[in-house]
């Protein structure tokens, strides 16, 4: 088995889905996470990334490490652009770079993507794996009522 595996997020149990998005150290970082999120709003969530399946042939996955679930993450089509985004337990925080790197593997080899976008909020103090991974800054942008800080990386 793989290291890291990218499935949809219909493969993994809600509970644990649930269970990553209520924890506040998730959320320190996530502005448009508001409410609760119990069942209804992780259903919610999981046909709003299914329906980007379906349109776009591409959406987040689940992302496991060794069989267990650690967060999920990937690319959201947004107008011409495919966001990348990764949300991660706390306990999997360090292994970041690791997915991201498979994630943007699979980006590089995708001719639909031939860049991606990173929206970050201004909460987030560290930038420095956005230059090692030469992604640009574009400037900030509103998003839903919250402003963010917009990289673009080139993947051809």
């Amino acid at each position: 088995m793989s290291e890291i595996a990218f499935v949809r997020l219909t493969e993994v149990s809600p509970d644990e889905i649930i269970a990553h998005m209520s924890d506040p150290r998730v959320g320190e970082h996530m502005p448009l996470l508001k409410g609760a999120w119990d069942r209804q709003a992780c259903d919610t969530f999981i046909a709003a990334k299914e329906a980007c399946w379906h349109r776009d042939g591409l959406g987040h996955w689940a992302i496991l490490r060794h069989g267990f679930y650690v967060g999920w993450g990937g690319f959201q089509r947004e107008g011409d652009e495919w966001d990348f985004g990764l949300v991660l337990k706390p306990e999997s925080f360090g292994f970041g770079a690791r997915i991201a790197a498979k994630a943007l593997a699979f980006a590089r080899g995708d001719d639909r993507i031939p860049f991606v976008t990173f929206l970050l909020p201004p909460s987030r103090k560290h930038w420095r794996w956005l230059d090692r991974l030469g992604a640009v800054f574009v400037g900030e942008v509103d998003y839903d009522g919250s402003t963010f800080l917009k990289y673009r990386l080139d993947t051809m």
